[in-house]
């Protein structure tokens, strides 16, 4: 268990993009006593080739907040539409105002760089937040008018679905964290999402998202060595903390990349 329980939030665009790629460590994280939040820009209006915007709505945060609960942890969506994720004012006080809210000392989200630009700009959103958290004279405009934070919050990104860019080329993560003796319960979380397995098959061509899901973590753990691994990049550019914390609270199930 940690020394005092540590704030953990992993903001991502939909819904089942934290199961697919870092519910293995979140888990791991809730196990040795972190408080969890799960929070995605959208709740997935546009999952669905059959269902209205609304009701499909309804149904994935359904989805998520049981998916979250697996873990103990807490699930919010920030109210933007399906490829309606822009880097504007009022978005960014949005996740500003969640990350002054929950007080995280680390927080997850997607790659800079991903197969499409609602994940894209959910971590661009993210790497300002919590780089403005400690500023106090950036309003949000939220109603809740959470404090500035007094620290910047340890930033790790995801890897991309795929492990790739939009030209092929492979993105290489620095940090993996060895979900082996999770993964049950990422399996767990993801079929939580029940919804997508015929949207995703329909629009991606995915017909089984626990077999993608599992050759991901597959990937991972085959470049790492672990076996099974989830793959992080961390966010190291002037201002922000430059320790290893993934490190620091999983100790032994977290590996440098093998070179």
């Amino acid at each position: 268990m940690m020394a005092q329980p540590t704030s953990v939030l992993a903001i991502f665009a939909h819904p089942d993009d934290a199961e697919f790629l870092c519910a293995g460590t979140l888990a791991l994280l809730a196990e040795r006593g972190a408080k969890v939040y799960i929070a995605t820009m959208t709740a997935g209006d546009c999952g669905s080739t059959i269902l209205s915007a609304a009701k499909i709505s309804r149904i994935r945060r359904g989805e998520a907040e049981r998916a979250a609960q697996l873990i103990g942890a807490s699930y919010s969506c920030l109210g933007q539409k399906d490829l309606n994720i822009f880097y504007d004012q009022l978005t960014l006080g949005k996740v500003m105002e969640t990350v002054r809210a929950r007080n995280p000392s680390l927080v997850l989200t997607h790659s800079p760089v991903d197969y499409m630009v609602d994940h894209e700009t959910t971590s661009r959103l993210c790497q300002t937040a919590c780089f403005g958290a400690m500023a106090p004279n950036f309003r949000t405009g939220g109603r809740r008018k959470a404090k500035s934070l007094r620290a910047v919050p340890h930033l790790y990104y995801a890897d991309p679905f795929g492990g790739r860019d939009i030209l092929g080329n492979e993105i290489a993560s620095g940090v993996f964290v060895d979900i082996r003796n999770t993964l049950s319960k990422k399996e767990q979380m993801l079929a939580c999402h029940e919804s997508q397995r015929a949207f995703l098959s329909a629009q991606q061509g995915i017909s089984d998202t626990g077999v993608m899901m599992r050759s991901m973590a597959e990937r991972a753990g085959k470049i790492s060595g672990l076996g099974l691994a989830e793959g992080f990049r961390q966010h190291l550019g002037q201002g922000f903390p430059q320790g290893n914390l993934l490190a620091q609270l999983l100790g032994e199930m977290v590996h440098p990349a093998r070179i």
